[in-house]
């Protein structure tokens, strides 16, 4: 088993490699970063690839992502269920409000922190153009991340 620090195991075993194509049948563990559950997904841990991750990520009803930074990468985002806001830019003061059906693109290197501010789950596909999944990910000052050791 892989991992990437603090979201527990990747399942190598669950993975069909069928030599060109690789699949895992509905979706995989459960693992969970930063106040998000995610589906176990597909990147260079557990399939090889170089340079793309997908997931599904479910964030539960009034839960908050904590702010971060992508380091260098790309994220794009389909709203699947719910209603999701994320607070971006310096200081985090800008807004912007989605729900299901829509897309969202985050550039590399944007401060943002996202707010389940829907009734129900939140749920969206998460592209990276990165395989690393979450090792290229920085904190960001937050007024909602708990102090250390208050985890």
């Amino acid at each position: 088993m892989q991992t990437t620090s603090g979201t527990g195991p990747i399942d190598l075993g669950i993975v069909e490699d069928l030599g060109g194509i690789s699949v895992i049948r509905g979706g995989g563990n459960r693992r969970a970063w930063n106040g998000i559950q995610y589906l176990q997904g597909m990147s260079a841990k557990n399939v090889g690839s170089t340079a793309l991750s997908i997931n599904v990520a479910t964030v539960p009803p009034g839960a908050v992502a904590y702010a971060h930074i992508h380091d260098g990468f790309e994220v794009m985002l389909f709203i699947l269920q719910g209603r999701v806001k994320h607070t971006f830019g310096e200081n985090l003061e800008k807004e912007v409000i989605n729900q299901a059906g829509d897309f969202i693109y985050i550039k590399p290197g944007v401060p943002h922190e996202v707010f389940n501010i829907g009734e129900e789950e939140l749920v969206v596909f998460v592209a990276r153009s990165t395989a690393d999944e979450w090792d290229k990910i920085i904190n960001y000052p937050s007024r909602y991340r708990p102090a250390e050791g208050d985890q």
